[in-house]
């Protein structure tokens, strides 16, 4: 198959370059003795972005919604890597990537993320480039990025993705980023404005959702169901894992607000079924202090009432720890994780249950419901 004019090597390696004294790319640095027209450092905007990242660009033109840029990084290895994306997230994102192979030939291709497997990094796909040739260039210790965009419609404050790796593709076969960052930029002929994408902060908001509700609540269910014959034992063990369980859970939900306000993703499902779930912790919560005496008339009705919203809220919770990962735009190790805990999750209850069953036949314990302890604790 023929590849596209645009990404074809356009410049090589500029050996010379190498001979002189190495230093770091800044802005004001004359790029005109290696880079071609129209990539013209002296007529274009120039704002330090992320690391050592760079990034050149000129007004982005009304007419026709093009602009030039140029992006630089340092370089040793690997590929150099920007992309642009309707919403912050990689999935769905168009890019150009720029190398070096082990022969010094200089490479620029462009890219379409169709899904986090390395079969839907679709080469030479999506982004509306111009007839303008596209340039990769080794200056020096930095690796430069130029080429020519047009935007199929003009709006100036795009999501962009830097990204880099230390291994160098192989057949056009891009490895797993080590580093990558989302910012928000102004390509207008104002000031530019970058917003750092708060990954932290979404990695925070997941690993607390999982831990608190994905993990502590459904062993404390565990606790109360499959321990009763531990008594006062299970009802410590549950009433400590369910309270860690909802206080990590909520700070799950704090961060996830955060995160909310800082990106202003539209996940209507996601965020409504957190609510849920929080509003479900809390009336559990909210119960276990209002919880009636154990000889009292609506005891029994308050039991069957605390087990079956407990189950639904796990149930929601699991629903929507799924529903996040798939959103949230991470690797597949999110998946693995959570896939290994809700597996032996359900063994272990498989497994506890039936030998519930089969051994205590005569206390009735297959049917009942989550109870609280014979005796009131002192505390």
């Amino acid at each position: 198959m023929a590849v596209p004019r645009q990404v074809h090597i356009v410049l090589s390696v500029i050996l010379a370059a190498v001979a002189v004294h190495a230093q770091r790319d800044a802005c004001g640095a004359e790029l005109n003795t290696f880079l071609p027209a129209p990539f013209n450092s002296s007529v274009l905007r120039c704002k330090s972005v992320w690391n050592n990242f760079i990034l050149r660009y000129s007004d982005l033109q009304d007419e026709d919604n093009i602009t030039n840029i140029v992006l630089s990084a340092a370089y040793s290895s690997g590929w150099v890597g920007i992309g642009f994306s309707n919403d912050g997230k990689m999935v769905g994102s168009s890019a150009m990537v720029g190398w070096i192979d082990n022969h010094g030939r200089a490479y620029i291709k462009q890219y379409y993320l169709s899904s986090q497997t390395s079969s839907g990094v679709k080469v030479d796909e999506k982004l509306p480039m111009t007839d303008v040739l596209s340039a990769a260039v080794l200056y020096g210790d930095n690796m430069y990025l130029a080429f020519q965009v047009k935007f199929p419609l003009h709006i100036a404050q795009r999501s962009v993705i830097l990204a880099s790796s230390k291994i160098t593709p192989y057949e056009f076969h891009l490895a797993e980023h080590d580093e990558k960052t989302t910012l928000f930029f102004d390509f207008s002929s104002g000031d530019s404005v970058s917003t750092y994408y708060p990954y932290q902060l979404k990695r925070n908001h997941g690993a607390f959702a999982i831990f608190g509700w994905g993990v502590l609540l459904p062993l404390g269910a565990i606790v109360a169901r499959y321990l009763r014959h531990k008594d006062p034992l299970w009802y410590y063990l549950h009433v400590f894992l369910q309270f860690l369980g909802y206080i990590i859970g909520l700070a799950g939900v704090v961060s996830g607000i955060a995160l909310y306000n800082r990106t202003h993703s539209n996940f209507t499902t996601h965020r409504s079924l957190g609510i849920s779930v929080l509003a479900l912790a809390s009336v559990q919560v909210i119960a276990f202090f209002l919880h009636p005496d154990k000889d009292s008339e609506v005891r029994k009705c308050w039991n069957q009432y605390h087990h079956w919203v407990g189950r639904f809220c796990i149930f929601l919770a699991a629903i929507n720890i799924v529903l996040g990962i798939e959103l949230s735009d991470t690797n597949i190790s999110w998946k693995v994780i959570y896939g290994a805990i809700v597996s032996v999750i359900l063994i272990s209850a498989t497994f506890l249950e039936i030998m519930m069953c089969t051994r205590l036949p005569k206390e009735g314990t297959c049917s009942g419901g989550l109870q609280m302890p014979t005796h009131q604790p002192n505390s």
